[in-house]
């Protein structure tokens, strides 16, 4: 009797939970079903376990993303679902005490030096070169592409990269630092089709070792280090998706150290994810599985870290392009699985939720893309922004 009555107590908690999550992603037009139905929307939420309710209100997005690597639930379109739920500002609302203690603490502390710095390299982009190979472009550019005349991924990354090269006014013979410079790619085509000398750094061990073979025959080279140990001079700089990874602490630094590398006169592009707005909190999902110590800039801290360095000519924004580029690797990642037996059902299950989530995130306008162009010291003409990479 014991049991019945705590069987059937557990039954109507489990409903109550249930139903207090139906009703706040009612305000997102999301609906929680249990088996395939004619009626559901490809956005609503596949719930094989009722205990998700109860680990949601629990443990927040924590919760909600290892249910899902666990298979609690599923979604047609998860770029959607998570655009929605965005756009309706639902995430704050199921915040536990536990989730605020993570963010008060990536406030208090300086997560991006030493040891946790190289923690962001070593967990993702030391994952397996394999699974880049596969999900990336010919290039392993590992961030948005410019779909503006593109009409596939390697077009979209090779416009980007002519973007950049255009954006920074590239002439023969230029000393080029690439900050951050993932598998060579960029270096590379930046180098061989402008003929400029470039140098990539990177601290990632399994990028390090690719990128020596992709720049290999050309005028570029990559290197394994820290970007705190530079201490050289360059006609240009740019650096592509790595300033994500220094957080906000390191912010002066970074232009800092950028400044003492620029030579007077010179031009600086930014490739960077940015949040709408100033937040210092870390999402912990993606701190615990995909970018452990990392934090999206805003453009108010950009500004405000840059401005005793240096004059900003253009700020260019194409964060929709990103929701295209996403959307791109999950299709890539999807068709080259059987290729990828090291790889377990929930490491599957955890890139997708991950690419899906930050497709979302650009697709409802909480994050975008900006290229933005800082100039050192007096410039010989005006700056003209560039938009075409053909």
């Amino acid at each position: 009797m014991e049991l019945i009555q705590e069987q059937n107590q557990r039954t109507r908690q489990e409903a109550r939970y249930r139903s207090k999550i139906a009703d706040l992603l009612a305000h997102a037009d999301v609906k929680i079903v249990h088996e395939p139905s004619f009626s559901a929307k490809p956005w609503d939420m596949r719930v094989h376990n009722d205990a998700l309710f109860s680990r949601i209100l629990g443990q927040g997005t924590l919760g909600l993303g290892e249910a899902y690597m666990d298979g609690w639930w599923d979604c047609e379109q998860l770029d959607e679902l998570f655009a929605r739920v965005l756009a309706a500002e639902l995430a704050g609302k199921v915040a536990t005490w536990s989730d605020k203690a993570f963010f008060l603490l990536g406030h208090l502390r300086n997560r991006q030096i030493g040891k946790r710095l190289r923690a962001t390299a070593a967990d993702h982009y030391d994952t397996g070169n394999d699974l880049y190979q596969h999900m990336l472009d010919k290039k392993m550019i590992y961030t948005c592409g410019y779909w503006r005349h593109a009409e596939n991924l390697d077009q979209a990354q090779e416009h980007k990269l002519e973007l950049v090269a255009r954006k920074l006014k590239l002439k023969p013979g230029m000393r080029v630092l690439d900050v951050g410079c993932g598998w060579g790619g960029a270096a590379k085509y930046i180098a061989d089709k402008h003929g400029v000398d470039v140098v990539g750094i990177t601290l990632s061990e399994q990028q390090y070792e690719l990128a020596q073979e992709h720049v290999r025959d050309s005028s570029a080279i990559v290197r394994l280090q820290d970007f705190r140990a530079l201490n050289e001079k360059f006609d240009r700089v740019y650096s592509l998706g790595m300033f994500e990874h220094v957080g906000f602490k390191n912010f002066a630094d970074y232009f800092r150290i950028v400044d003492q590398c620029l030579e007077p006169g010179g031009l600086f592009l930014l490739h960077t994810i940015g949040h709408r707005v100033t937040s210092f909190k870390v999402d912990p999902w993606m701190d615990r599985y995909i970018f452990p110590n990392s934090i999206l800039p805003s453009a108010e801290m950009i500004n405000r870290y840059s401005a005793d360095y240096f004059s900003v000519e253009d700020w260019h924004n194409f964060g929709l392009d990103y929701h295209k580029t996403l959307l791109a690797w999950d299709r890539n990642l999807h068709a080259a699985w059987p290729l990828l037996p090291d790889y377990e059902e929930r490491f599957k299950r955890m890139w997708h939720y991950f690419l899906m989530c930050s497709a979302g995130s650009f697709k409802a306008y909480r994050n975008h893309l900006w290229q933005v162009v800082f100039s050192k010291g007096i410039q010989p003409q005006p700056y003209e922004a560039v938009r075409s990479a053909i």
